[in-house]
């Protein structure tokens, strides 16, 4: 399992925006449907300058990202025990917060370990290969759950910018002014 996860980042690395075929778009943030199985989803995302994927979820799933073109800063997350139910507050671990660019390793998610992550597009348009597996399928609890930052949970004294730090979220419906539409992806044909 192990090699075959470093054989995919390595192969994922290789990936370049103008193999898929992508150039930077409009003003709106657009996601392109490679292919999907049972097993696994793949997709592009393009986001213009300062766009922003909220803090969200994959539960029970992996996921790798790769970035195309342009920088994203990835803040990552990680939940706390005890679990709380739906619109509580819950704990997590602000872990890490990377700059990422064509030129850094893919970004990994398990589904305990950064699956909590915001994605931000900075200083110009940015696109990113998305892979996950298993795919959503909310029937069997695998849907996406968005977040808000409430604040630290450390004092006062507490330095606000240290990593990593606990955090307060409390889930929140998707954010109205936060939409992909989708365009065709015009890269080659992929077969699973």
């Amino acid at each position: 399992m192990q090699e075959n996860l470093h054989r995919l980042q390595q192969l994922l690395n290789e990936v370049r925006a103008e193999d898929l075929h992508l150039v930077p778009r409009g003003p709106a943030a657009v996601y392109m449907h490679i292919c999907e199985t049972e097993s696994f989803s793949m997709g592009v995302f393009l986001l213009r300058s300062g766009a922003c994927i909220p803090l969200h979820d994959h539960p029970g799933m992996n996921g790798m990202l790769k970035v195309l073109y342009g920088s994203l800063r990835i803040a990552c997350l990680d939940p706390l025990p005890p679990a709380a139910p739906p619109g509580a507050r819950r704990r997590a671990l602000l872990r890490s917060r990377q700059l990422c660019t064509p030129a850094s390793p893919p970004c990994l998610l398990s589904p305990h370990t950064d699956n909590l992550h915001q994605i931000d597009a900075v200083d110009g348009p940015a696109a990113f290969l998305d892979i996950l597996a298993p795919p959503y399928d909310p029937e069997n609890g695998r849907d996406c759950h968005y977040y808000r930052l409430l604040e630290a949970s450390a004092g006062p004294a507490a330095d606000p910018h240290a990593l990593p730090r606990e955090v307060w979220l409390v889930e929140t419906p998707q954010a109205a002014d936060f939409w992909c539409g989708g365009e065709p992806y015009p890269g080659p044909k992929v077969s699973p």
